[in-house]
């Protein structure tokens, strides 16, 4: 059964909301079509304009509407808050969330459920027990996989470090866990000198990444956990004259690390199917409305790309520029 739903003006079939947008043009949604209320964790990487592209393309392949909204940035945890909470204000048959917090977000989850609307959690999952399912990377397997080819380009023995996007979201705890937890098992000459928070700002993440370097002049490896830290470390191994003396892994695509990768600053890195991440929110979200039963998890898949293989048509397909 469908719901009353806030209704917001634009195209049919999939309505979207810039970052810090407010709710003031909430007029002109479908009222026959099932309305999905996208949070995500912001704009300012392009990997999240690669998700809507793939909840877009859902929203139109199934026939529902839905808007799609995050914070001004990924340190913005209350305003994500305060947009999960307008979210449901409007009523809508279901709703899809990206946590930035994964602890923060639990009691808008038991409204939610309270409710009757169902959550699907994608790209981080939710420390709650409501979301029906989770569309997102296996991120403890990605940053294995990454920790594994960096360990490999630097022979096996010296310092490396890690820039991590955070330490309250799930894709932050795993991107990090994932990676120590592979070298700590399988690297014993290898010794991890730091791990630092950047909130996946570029800037500071780059502040972070030159200070790490300064601080450890035999440092051989570093490793940014998204697409924000990477940059961030792809800009203070040239900016300190260090390209080809540190390997650089990171994760996400993004013109920056693709162009990094082609230009020899970067090694390589991890590339997620974000399309695929958005698009499967969407269809489960769906699924969940029509009272379907879903697994709990959907994994949306990852690859590694380098200079090898970065024009190969798998890869492509999931890069995002």
């Amino acid at each position: 059964m469908m719901k009353r739903r806030a209704v917001l003006a634009g195209a049919p079939g999939a309505l979207l909301l810039i970052a810090g947008c407010g709710d003031d043009a909430t007029e002109g949604l479908d009222p026959d079509k099932p309305y999905i209320a996208l949070v995500s964790k912001g704009f300012q990487h392009q990997f999240w304009q690669a998700v809507q592209e793939g909840a877009e393309q859902a929203a139109e392949e199934f026939g529902v509407e839905i808007t799609f909204e995050g914070p001004d940035s990924e340190s913005e945890v209350a305003q994500q808050i305060d947009m999960l909470q307008t979210a449901l204000d409007r009523d809508p048959d279901a709703i899809g969330f990206a946590a930035l917090d994964s602890q923060a977000a639990a009691p808008l989850m038991t409204e939610a459920e309270s409710r009757g609307v169902p959550v699907i959690a994608f790209d981080s999952g939710v420390d709650s027990d409501v979301p029906v399912t989770t569309a997102s990377t296996d991120n403890l397997a990605a940053a294995a996989l990454a920790a594994e080819h960096l360990v490999e380009l630097i022979g096996g023995a010296g310092k490396i470090a890690l820039v991590v996007h955070d330490q309250t979201s799930v894709t932050g705890v795993q991107r990090r866990d994932g990676f120590t937890e592979w070298v700590e098992a399988n690297a014993p000459d290898v010794e991890i000198v730091s791990v630092q928070y950047g909130g996946g700002d570029q800037l500071e993440s780059t502040n972070i990444a030159t200070a790490i370097i300064e601080g450890n002049p035999d440092l051989k490896g570093l490793y940014g956990a998204n697409e924000g830290s990477a940059i961030g470390v792809i800009n203070a191994v040239q900016e300190l004259d260090r390209v080809g003396e540190i390997q650089v892994v990171g994760f996400d695509s993004g013109q920056a690390q693709i162009d990094a990768i082609r230009d020899g600053v970067m090694a390589g890195a991890i590339t997620q199917n974000p399309v695929g991440i958005g698009y499967e929110t969407v269809k489960a979200a769906v699924a969940a409305i029509n009272g379907e039963d879903l697994p709990e998890t959907i994994d949306t898949g990852f690859y590694w790309y380098d200079a090898t293989n970065i024009d190969d048509a798998e890869i492509q397909a999931v890069l995002y520029e």
